[in-house]
């Protein structure tokens, strides 16, 4: 049976991830912090280490054995990333370079690196592909673009390396973040009757969780002749946020859920091209904003997310805020 180890394998993608592997024939191991409470099931070739990527003697200790990392764990979003600009870069990148030396050092024969689609910055063409010039516009972006290019010098027949740039991932998760644009604008739907939209013309790329978790599952899998060394964006829907707004509303079956719209000074706009990953790996996402949508709804009315507007679990900086992590 092979390893994967994941970090940040307790997160808001790989709290879905890890059943998933565990139920393709993965022994998984989890680093994280747990930030967020335990949210996986105990199974007998799951692993759960409660730590920090930082330490390099955990990882000196839990990396043998390994066969595959997918490096998930990062300070995520600008706005949590801004908080601790010194702690953002500790763990987003400072720990980058040990984590990939140690699992070069252990043989590790693929490490699959889950990037970022905000490396590109805002680009006046509606088609961003992989190739196209990196101009982050924040640190946390700035730092995925500077991982990427030490993961990519770091490539060799006997260590495979594949990064991943996800557009927003969106849906249902019991590690569940309600401070992503579908998530928000379908808790304040339902809860609220109300979306409140800020300019709207922006456009903000998704992927349902559920395709972005089988991504990486196949990424396992893929012959090492079509992953080595490439960037692979991933993503589904360019939609602007008002088209997102009419979605949730359409979607959650509600018609009298009111859309307001406001000015807004931020008319950053992100899209991008996902035609690659599609041409060389046959990966095409299989769900919608819709079925997001429609599977918070159903979590929403299972009671599955209780005090959505107000628990700091479910919000990214209000978790950071309240920890001081250092």
């Amino acid at each position: 049976m092979k390893e994967v180890l994941v970090t940040g394998g307790a997160g808001y993608v790989g709290a879905v991830l890890v059943p998933k592997l565990l139920s393709a024939g993965w022994r998984v191991k989890v680093v994280d912090l747990y930030l967020y409470g335990p949210v996986l099931k105990a199974h007998p070739n799951l692993i759960e280490i409660k730590g920090d990527i930082r330490d390099k003697a955990l990882l000196e200790k839990y990396m043998p054995g390994t066969d595959a990392v997918i490096h998930l764990a990062c300070i995520s979003n600008d706005p949590s990333y801004a908080l601790n600009p010194q702690l953002g870069k500790s763990i987003n990148y400072d720990a980058f370079l040990p984590l990939v030396a140690i699992a070069k050092k252990n043989k590790v024969g693929r490490f699959i690196y889950a990037s970022s689609s905000s490396v590109y910055g805002v680009k006046a063409t509606s088609n961003v592909t992989e190739d196209l010039p990196l101009e982050p516009l924040t640190d946390y972006s700035k730092y995925k673009a500077l991982c990427e290019d030490h993961l990519l010098k770091e490539q060799t027949d006997d260590f495979t390396v594949l990064i991943l740039r996800p557009a927003t991932v969106c849906g249902y998760s019991p590690r569940l973040r309600l401070d992503l644009t579908v998530n928000i604008l379908t808790n304040h739907a339902v809860n609220n009757n109300r979306i409140k939209v800020f300019g709207g013309e922006q456009k903000r790329p998704n992927i349902h969780i559920e395709d972005m978790t089988d991504l990486y599952v196949a990424s396992l899998s893929y012959p090492k002749e079509k992953i080595a060394g490439q960037i692979f964006n991933a993503g589904y829907e360019n939609h602007s946020v008002r088209q997102i707004a009419d979605l949730v509303k359409e979607n959650l079956e509600k018609a009298d859920i009111e859309i307001v719209v406001e000015p807004t000074d931020d008319n950053r706009s992100y899209h991008i091209s996902s035609e690659k990953i599609q041409k060389e790996l046959g990966f095409k996402p299989k769900h919608s904003i819709g079925e997001a949508v429609k599977d918070l709804k159903n979590a929403f009315e299972a009671g599955k997310i209780p005090n959505s507007m107000t628990d700091k679990r479910y919000y990214n900086i209000k978790t950071m805020q309240a920890i001081n992590l250092k």
